[in-house]
């Protein structure tokens, strides 16, 4: 069988000065470099994570595919790249930019090295013309943000966009970034323990609730990153709300838990009985290897809790591990 992880980074080596570049000198993200392979992704002068060459370097991530036995890697950029809150031209430089220097990661081995395009998703018109410039480039979809300032993904632009990648047949994988309540999450990392999850259930439902799913064509191809966050969880309760309020239900005409076959989830949940019931929630079709490598916060050897799954058969792992991502990318 055919081993593809969806979900993985990169980071470019270097980029251009951006504040520089700009004429605006705050906190624009840009590499020190520490040596042996090393480096820290700063945000003007404050640390914002270290990293080291796994993120830019083709030939090292080839060398721990191998090592997974991994055959084909799907890159996007980590979500601090984004720009969502820098005017849209701007933006749209970062995206072309970064777009292009993952193109030159996947040069390594193109045949394995796969990479997702980035938009300025704060402006509907240009992201529309970058995704599609990007496809044509070689990029086998897009990764966008799970919000834009106040803007959740029923947002009629956003809503435009996605109908123009379901047009020009752009899968999508949405990932979570600038989580809720940081200020009540400012150690142990609790805003990616807590508040990702939470982001990502926020996305999925506001699609669904607001009706947004009706207006979108069912050949949109859409994942949403970690196992779907919080969702699978809940979706019990929301189910149940939707039933007993006609508030929770006054834009959505089918029961929640009716539309997991719009979109696809990523296996980033680190453990066996989450998995089973990520699988008995969307479906064996709908789950897809994804590790968040090479960050501590993904699956340090890429397959492993999907190879080691008890409660498994072997078309499902097939399935998981590398079947279901073949039909989403088309490849």
């Amino acid at each position: 069988m055919t081993i593809i992880d969806m979900h993985s980074h990169f980071v470019p080596e270097n980029w251009p000065d951006l504040a520089e570049r700009f004429g605006t000198p705050r906190n624009w993200p840009w590499m020190r470099h520490h040596g042996g392979g090393q480096a820290m992704i700063m945000l003007g002068e404050e640390e914002f994570r270290p990293i080291d060459e796994r993120c830019w370097n083709g030939q090292a991530k080839l060398d721990d595919m191998d090592r997974d036995n991994v055959d084909i890697q799907i890159m996007s950029a980590t979500p601090v790249l984004f720009g969502y809150t820098r005017p849209a031209e701007q933006a749209l430089d970062c995206a072309k930019l970064f777009n292009d220097a993952a193109r030159d990661i996947c040069a390594a081995d193109p045949s394995r090295l796969k990479s997702l395009c980035q938009v300025p998703l704060q402006d509907i018109d240009k992201s529309c013309a970058e995704v599609s410039r990007a496809m044509k480039d070689g990029h086998v979809g897009v990764q966008i943000g799970n919000h834009v300032g106040e803007k959740n993904l029923d947002d009629a632009g956003i809503v435009t966009f996605l109908h123009h990648c379901a047009d020009i047949g752009a899968p999508v994988l949405v990932h979570p970034w600038d989580m809720m309540a940081r200020e009540r999450m400012p150690k142990y990392m609790l805003a990616w323990l807590v508040g990702m999850p939470a982001e990502t259930q926020l996305s999925i439902l506001s699609l669904i609730m607001s009706g947004a799913f009706e207006r979108l064509p069912k050949s949109l191809t859409l994942c949403f990153a970690h196992g779907g966050g919080s969702f699978p969880y809940l979706l019990g309760r929301v189910d149940n709300a939707w039933t007993h309020r006609d508030i929770v239900r006054k834009d959505c005409p089918n029961l929640p838990s009716s539309y997991v076959d719009r979109f696809f989830v990523d296996s980033a949940v680190f453990n066996q009985a989450a998995l089973s019931l990520l699988v008995a929630t969307m479906g064996e079709d709908r789950v897809m290897l994804g590790s968040d490598y090479p960050f501590p916060l993904g699956e340090q050897r890429v397959g492993t809790l999907v190879r080691g799954h008890d409660g498994l058969s072997a078309p499902a792992k097939a399935k998981i591990m590398g079947g279901n991502a073949a039909r989403f990318f088309g490849l």
